[in-house]
């Protein structure tokens, strides 16, 4: 912003008598270069390739650079780019790190895999750069924590990529629920699906072009076997599984519809079904139930079952529901007449157009996001500890002010010792 900000007074203090193509000044519609706000993105793979078009669709955004660890994502981000604005002007930086020293940069999507999620953004932020990351924002509680207080400090905006907080179906559902439609909150369930189990195979050669060290990064050093780094959401070294991965949007969602993204809740507890370790390598749950409960009596629970399509979160009070399903955007609720109340429409979650328009908003105000670190890092904290108390086999009992367990062997999972030289 400071740059934006110096070249807008400057523009204003130099007013010479020259003639200025009107695009230029932004008064045919386009935005004058002065106000553009300078983004890259990190990590150029099959999100990235969904969501920058949206990205793309504002005019105050123009793509400078472009960072991945793999030559072919990287080309074809570049050229991606690089069509769009007809020219061949979108610069690449293999390492991410030589991307954060520009200048000229304003911002950074993430959308790497989950294991630089957190890391890329506290990078980025120490950098002096604004952030859109993916979810789910952390790998560990505390590197959430460290998320938070580094954007805090250093007045970093930052964007979490849960974008049903900008959805309308979503917002609605919350709307209801703060005002009370539905009664008193008792529960609230959200569902997943069933994860995969992944084969054993045998290593094989690094791909040219491929920079396995850094596309690993924090993360434990593993040999290069195609079925695990493929599937590596499957796999606790480099995300969390389905319950903390998928579950983070609904947890969102439970978290601010209840008012309570600057606390979380008191006790978890969660079974779950792993995969045969003579027959797979994956190690995250096939089904499971996570359950947690705050301290007011509201109980969350998530259901790892069913397929894909049958995602969705309903809300529970004692006058009522209210559920959104996530495959088709569709609202339900008991008593009916909830439904009347429902009068704007909009895009589904698929189109993060919104939740973009609030972060560029927030770049220019200075303000908090809708899915500010705070928020996202408590609610990614739910499914994290979730997934702690599955991996214990016990009940852990949680406090949200000091962020630690009743329980040291729990406490130590906070954290993971991130691999040489990637460190927090």
């Amino acid at each position: 912003m400071n740059r934006r900000r110096f070249l807008r007074g400057a523009a204003t203090a130099a007013a010479a008598p020259m003639i200025i193509p009107a695009s230029a000044l932004g008064l045919d519609g386009a935005v004058a270069p002065s106000n553009r706000i300078a983004f890259s993105v990190f990590g150029v793979g099959n999100r990235a390739r969904f969501i920058l078009p949206d990205f793309l669709s504002f005019p105050e955004i123009h793509f400078v650079a472009v960072s991945d660890c793999r030559e072919d994502r990287l080309r074809s981000g570049k050229d991606l780019i690089d069509a769009h604005y007809r020219n061949k002007d979108c610069r690449i930086y293999p390492d991410f790190r030589e991307l954060l020293a520009q200048k000229d940069v304003d911002a950074v999507y993430i959308a790497t895999g989950n294991r630089w999620h957190g890391l890329g953004s506290i990078y980025a932020a120490r950098a002096g750069k604004d952030v859109y990351s993916e979810k789910p924002v952390t790998l560990t509680i505390h590197e959430g924590r460290v998320l938070v207080e580094t954007c805090r400090r250093l007045g970093a905006i930052y964007q979490a990529g849960t974008q049903r907080r900008s959805t309308a179906s979503y917002r609605f559902a919350a709307e209801m629920v703060r005002q009370g439609k539905i009664g008193k909150v008792h529960s609230v369930e959200m569902q997943v699906w069933i994860g995969p189990a992944i084969a054993h195979e045998k290593s094989v050669p690094i791909p040219k072009g491929w920079d396995y060290d850094t596309w690993l990064g924090q993360t434990p050093w593993r040999p290069f076997v195609p079925g695990r780094v493929n599937a590596w959401q499957y796999f606790w070294d480099t995300a969390e599984g389905i319950i903390a991965d998928m579950g983070c949007h609904y947890t969102d969602q439970m978290q601010w519809a209840l008012g309570k993204d600057h606390t979380g809740p008191v006790e978890f507890e969660a079974q779950g079904e792993f995969p045969d370790t003579a027959k797979f390598c994956s190690d995250t749950p096939l089904t499971g139930v996570a359950k947690c409960r705050y301290a007011d009596g509201v109980t969350g629970v998530i259901y790892q079952r069913a397929g894909f399509a049958d995602r969705y979160i309903r809300f529970i009070g004692d006058e009522g529901w209210i559920q959104v399903d996530d495959q088709t955007d569709e609202v339900t609720a008991e008593p009916k007449s909830i439904l009347s109340l429902k009068t704007v429409g909009g895009t589904s979650w698929a189109d993060a157009s919104s939740h973009i328009r609030n972060l560029l908003d927030s770049i220019r105000s200075r303000t908090p996001t809708v899915c500010n670190p705070e928020a996202a890092h408590r609610a990614q904290t739910i499914g994290v500890a979730m997934d702690i108390s599955l991996r214990l086999g016990r009940k852990l009992r949680w406090d949200p002010a000091k962020e630690r367990f009743n329980c040291e062997e729990a406490n130590r999972m906070i954290w993971r010792a991130p691999r040489a030289p990637w460190r927090i």
